[in-house]
């Protein structure tokens, strides 16, 4: 096993827990999705076996790839990137959780295909809660309206929401987008809408997951303090 590897899984299971508990938290509320995007099979392998139990994929085409060669593992598989319309089919069939669900083009071609292999597939709803141009997402104001009409889905369940904040070196200055998707949540699950909970909030990733928990993130997505720059 690589030291690096493990030694940082490790490095960051213990950063978790410590935020967790600070803010009154129990660690096991919130769980750490290995990002593994563009990192070769030996290496997740390596992942796997230091303990790593969720790996994020932002790719369908490579994620196919190692999903078929770590198949032996226990693990499960989250798709964490931008999901085209076209790639539906083959996300529903390798993924337990897409946490990029932002319109309902996406989540019918996502139903339509999850209900020709009987499955029910979860999903996220992705947030643009910041509002740039350059993210992926659906913008706040019409976020609650997008999961009233993907509820009527059959073979979906929105499990919550997820975001990917402005990059900032400091991630005090992120917080408030963190706060921002929380209370999103709770306007949300205060509607009571059926087929819909809002058990998970996806966001932080290697320069801010601290502060993320902080702000109520029950998923983490690191992937370079864990396999270093890619």
């Amino acid at each position: 096993m690589s030291d690096p590897i493990q030694k940082n899984l490790i490095a960051i299971t213990d950063r978790i827990r410590q935020s967790a508990e600070k803010c009154g938290r129990n660690p096991e509320t919130v769980r750490l999705v290995a990002v593994s995007k563009t990192v070769d099979v030996d290496r997740v392998q390596e992942a796997i076996s230091a303990g790593a139990r969720i790996l994020g994929e932002n790719y369908v085409q490579e994620a196919r790839e190692k999903i078929n060669a770590l198949s032996r593992n226990d693990i499960s598989w989250h798709f964490i990137g931008h999901l085209q319309s076209n790639k539906a089919k083959y996300a529903v069939r390798l993924f337990d959780l897409i946490h990029s669900v932002d319109s309902v083009k996406l989540a019918r071609e996502i139903d339509k295909h999850a209900a020709k292999i009987a499955k029910h597939q979860r999903v996220l709803v992705q947030v643009n809660i910041s509002g740039e141009t350059t993210k992926s997402g659906i913008s706040e104001e019409k976020t609650i309206h997008l999961v009233k009409e993907i509820s009527q889905l059959a073979n979906l369940s929105i499990k919550g929401l997820m975001t990917m904040p402005p990059f900032f070196n400091a991630p005090d200055k992120v917080r408030p987008f963190f706060a921002a998707l929380r209370a999103l949540a709770d306007r949300i699950r205060a509607e009571q809408i059926p087929n819909v909970q809002m058990d998970e909030l996806s966001m932080g990733m290697t320069g801010d997951f601290e502060a993320a928990i902080e702000e109520g993130a029950t998923l983490v997505r690191v992937g370079t303090a864990i396999f270093g720059e890619r």
